[in-house]
């Protein structure tokens, strides 16, 4: 996989395009001008395809976790010239890269740590206080944390970000 520290982005912009694969909200939060929106959860490959024979394909998200499984994605499906900005869009506002900001969001993998621990809890009351098979409740997500550990891929994430208040971008 081919790789771009974010100090090194702005340069290579201007030959190549910039594609982000965060959420809508994320994305109203705060972009890179120029960037195009392309979140995860609905890649377009025919699109993606045709971004790439035009020129050098960059590819974000906050961290850089999401946009490795979209080249992951892209490249299986035999798409080339993809580049990964690693550090994402954090490493990319720590480096001073203009920025166009809006309204703030939680961030998706916050609502996924929410998410998980309020089942994981709710589990177990219904265990210790319903039913011993709440318990499964709690196993079931945790083993999902587990596979999504392994596998670097998270179903509820993925499940999150379909949510309304991620569609949106201010």
């Amino acid at each position: 996989m081919n790789t771009i520290q974010a100090n090194n982005l702005k340069s290579a912009l201007e030959n190549g395009l910039l594609i982000d694969v965060r959420t809508p909200a994320e994305y109203g939060e705060m972009h890179i001008p120029g960037s195009q929106l392309h979140p995860l959860d609905r890649l377009d490959h025919s699109a993606i395809r045709q971004l790439s024979e035009t020129g050098p394909v960059y590819v974000l998200c906050r961290s850089g976790n999401r946009a490795t499984q979209a080249i992951r994605d892209l490249e299986k499906g035999g798409i080339e010239n993809l580049h990964l900005v690693e550090g994402g869009i954090t490493a990319c506002e720590t480096e001073g890269l203009e920025m166009n900001r809006g309204k703030k969001v939680m961030s998706l993998e916050r609502q996924v740590r929410i998410a998980a621990g309020a089942l994981i809890v709710i589990g177990v009351l219904i265990g210790f206080f319903a039913h011993p098979a709440g318990f499964g409740l709690s196993a079931f997500v945790g083993a999902g944390l587990m596979f999504a550990g392994i596998t670097d891929s998270c179903a509820m994430g993925m499940l999150i970000a379909k949510m309304p208040w991620n569609q949106r971008s201010a």
